[in-house]
Parts: structure tokens; C-alpha cells; sequence
């Protein structure tokens, strides 16, 4: 048994010392080819090997320039380093030592759940279905959220595993909070529901500041555990910041939004850090 200390009176003792049984093989066999394919069709519906971009899919509604709340192009090259992190994970979580680890056990067939997701996500969009698209980012962003909770209330074991399954589940949460967000913005615009009596600029700092109490929200949650949390800020302050920088040039320039989105940004990257060191001097 494996003692622990506690983050809020959250975290669990883990049994490091646990047999592995066949349901642990099946597991780790099943993610790891669930993995190949779900990160191959991402690549190949995302337009990574020629078709149609992600951009110009459903007539460009999830484009950089389609809302106020569309990140610039650039800050969709995060994908790639958490791509490469899931297809770490895979791989670690499949070798044979690996197989009783009682953190990977919890967490494994979530992460299989939201790399599927991902593919459907964009399968959706490229279908022309940004309605759709929000149902299962919402599905994505709920199942994200469980990861987090249990990497945050289990204990880790491996350092070299935890390190990457924390580090890539952390940007990945973080980035498919603004994404979200971004994909709700999109959805509301190709249904015509109008600025809803405040006008597109006030709905879109309204917006920004959720996602600001949100990355609070997070950092606060898992303020013991900095190897998620950091990760997570660090990617929505990467997601926020771009928002901020898509108004400042192109054809939807809007400086409140701009100012708006980067505040948030720094709400983001700053919060974890501050929710950590406080929870050390503890």
C-alpha cells in the first residue's frame, strides 16, 4: 500500500503491489489500438493528409474568423503536443509492468472515451453538424472532467507516468474548455439566435469571463496536485490568449474582446500557480 498525503481530504491510498488479471491485458491492448485509430482518423478528418481542413468544414463556422470568440489559427497547433502526449500514454500504459498500475487502472478507458470522442467531434463537424459538434464536445469536456477529478484524487505512482498522463490530460482539459466555449459561440451564430439583447461584444466578455472562472475553478479543485493544474491553465491561457489576439487583426477587430480575452488569459496561467504554492505552505 502506497501512503499518501491528502489535497483537501480528497486523494486515496493506492494499492501499488496488485496482481495484474486478464481484465488489465484486454485494457491495456484496447487502448492502445484504440489510440492508433482514434488519433489516425483524427489526423485524416482534421485534413492533416489533404481534404478538407477542420476551418472550412460546416461553411466555415469553427473558422478563426467566424466568432468573437474564435482563437487565431496559430492556437490550434496545440493539438500536436497533445496528440503526441496521448500517443505516449498509450504506449506507457501498455507496457507489461504497467498493467496493475491502480492510477491507470482509473483512468485508461476515460482517456480511450475522449480520444473517440475527439474523432466524433470532428467526424461531426465535417459532416456539417455544428450543433451536433457541441453535443459531443460537451460529452468530451465531461469526460475530460472525470480524468481530472481522479488524477487529482489518486496518488501517483510511476513518476515518469504520471508525469505524462498528468501533464497530457492537464493541456487537454485546458484546451477543450476555451474550445468549448469557442464551439458554443459558433453554434449560437449559425442559428441565427441574434446578440441576444446585449450585443455580441458584451456576450463574448461575459463568455471569456466564465472561462476565467472556470480556470479558477479548476486551479482551486486541484490545488494539490500542480501536475494537472498547471497543465490545464497553461493551455486555456494559450487558448484565451489567442481569442485576444484573433481581435486584434483580421476582419472581426473588436478591442474589448481582445483586452477582455487576454485578462482571462493571465487569470488562467496565474490562478494554478497561486492555488499550488498556497497548498504547499499548508
Amino acid at each position: 500500500m502506497l501512503s499518501v498525503g491528502t489535497m483537501g481530504g480528497m486523494e486515496t491510498a493506492l494499492d501499488t503491489h496488485a496482481p495484474v488479471t486478464t481484465r488489465d491485458r484486454v485494457r491495456q491492448v484496447t487502448v492502445l489500438v484504440g489510440a492508433i485509430v482514434a488519433i489516425g482518423g483524427a489526423a485524416v478528418g482534421s485534413g492533416a493528409f489533404g481534404g478538407q481542413p477542420i476551418a472550412d468544414a460546416a461553411d466555415g463556422a469553427l473558422s478563426a474568423t467566424a466568432t468573437p470568440l474564435a482563437p487565431d489559427t496559430p492556437a490550434f497547433s496545440i493539438w500536436s503536443l497533445i496528440y503526441l502526449g496521448l500517443g505516449v500514454f498509450a504506449v506507457a500504459q501498455a507496457l507489461p509492468r504497467q498493467g496493475a498500475d491502480p492510477r491507470l487502472r482509473a483512468v485508461s478507458w476515460w482517456v480511450l472515451a475522449s480520444m473517440l470522442l475527439n474523432a466524433l467531434w470532428i467526424a461531426v463537424v465535417q459532416a456539417g453538424s455544428v450543433g451536433g459538434s457541441v453535443v459531443v464536445i460537451l460529452a468530451l469536456l465531461a469526460v475530460l472532467a472525470v480524468v481530472f477529478v481522479r488524477l487529482v484524487r489518486l496518488a501517483h505512482t510511476g513518476v515518469a507516468t504520471s508525469l505524462i498522463t498528468d501533464t497530457t490530460m492537464g493541456l487537454y482539459l485546458g484546451w477543450v474548455s476555451v474550445a468549448t466555449l469557442a464551439n458554443i459561440a459558433a453554434f449560437l451564430t449559425v442559428a441565427d439566435v441574434g446578440e441576444l439583447g446585449l450585443g455580441a461584444t458584451a456576450w463574448s466578455v461575459i463568455v471569456l469571463a466564465a472561462g476565467a472562472a472556470l480556470s479558477v475553478a479548476y486551479a482551486v479543485f486541484g490545488r494539490g496536485r500542480p501536475s494537472v493544474v498547471v497543465p490545464v491553465g497553461l493551455a486555456m491561457a494559450w487558448g484565451l490568449a489567442w481569442i485576444g489576439l484573433g481581435r486584434t487583426n483580421g476582419p472581426l477587430v473588436d478591442e474589448t474582446v481582445a483586452t477582455a480575452a487576454f485578462v482571462a488569459a493571465a487569470v488562467a496561467l496565474v490562478a494554478p500557480l497561486i492555488t499550488s504554492v498556497t497548498a504547499r505552505r499548508r
